[in-house]
């Protein structure tokens, strides 16, 4: 079983990974510890992070955010889904060229709700996002999405669009990139698990496994901050409650 879990990912995963897969999925009762030291028997070992190598993508072209305020003020703790969302783009190097991911992500149940890979980050893909966003949205709903000063989050197109939508938009200032960490904390376990140290050989595939990625990001990656459970499942308890 612990093999089994390690291979879900390109990469494998973490010691607490599994241990929340064991006890959720399969009803062992074992301690995080005793995972760790049977994963050490077997030669499995999760990369450690290092400094965050992933900022080679900056989608900044001046301040024309036209007094957008930082309603976050990086506090990222929220109580429902689609409370507080946070969005970015980030950039991979794949098959002679690039490739970009642009997610939305929900800092309650840590889902990525929507997201779009592309070959070129612009508007097409912003509003390919947008849509999905529109669809996954529930009745009702008033979300606060964050982001830092892009030019995407800037065009006239997208703030008109967030507002149709009902989305209060926030924004970062320049320089300031704690402000979005809990959308770069995804980046950085995304590439971790499944990027690192690969190499992909066409964009088609790159585009149809991290797609996939996500999907298992959603549905079966557990989180401790969701106390073992994926952010499928925390969604779903949460918005029938």
């Amino acid at each position: 079983m612990v093999a089994e879990i390690w291979e879900r990912t390109a990469n494998g995963c973490g010691h607490r990974q599994i241990h929340m897969c064991l006890v959720h999925e399969f009803g062992q009762k074992v301690s995080a510890k005793s995972v760790l030291r049977v994963m050490r028997r077997m030669g499995l070992r999760c990369p450690i992070r290092a400094g965050n190598p992933w900022r080679g993508y900056s989608s900044y072209r001046g301040d024309a955010g036209g007094g957008v305020p930082n309603l976050l003020k990086r506090d990222f703790t929220a109580g429902r889904p689609f409370e507080k969302l946070g969005t970015d783009v980030t950039e991979f190097k794949v098959a002679g060229g690039k490739a970009y991911l642009a997610p939305v992500y929900d800092m309650a149940s840590k889902e990525i709700v929507a997201w779009d890979v592309s070959r070129h980050p612009d508007m097409g893909q912003q509003r390919r996002l947008l849509a999905m966003l529109e669809a996954r949205l529930p009745g009702g709903a008033n979300p606060i999405l964050h982001s830092d000063m892009g030019w995407q989050y800037q065009h006239p197109w997208w703030r008109g669009e967030l507002e149709r939508l009902g989305i209060r938009q926030s924004m970062s200032r320049k320089g300031n990139c704690l402000d979005n960490a809990a959308t770069e904390q995804v980046f950085g376990h995304l590439k971790d698990e499944f990027y690192r140290g690969r190499e992909f050989d066409s964009y088609e595939q790159f585009k149809r496994e991290l797609d996939a990625y996500v999907i298992h990001w959603n549905t079966r990656r557990r989180q401790i901050r969701l106390e073992g459970h994926t952010p499928e499942e925390f969604r779903s308890v949460s918005l029938a409650a």
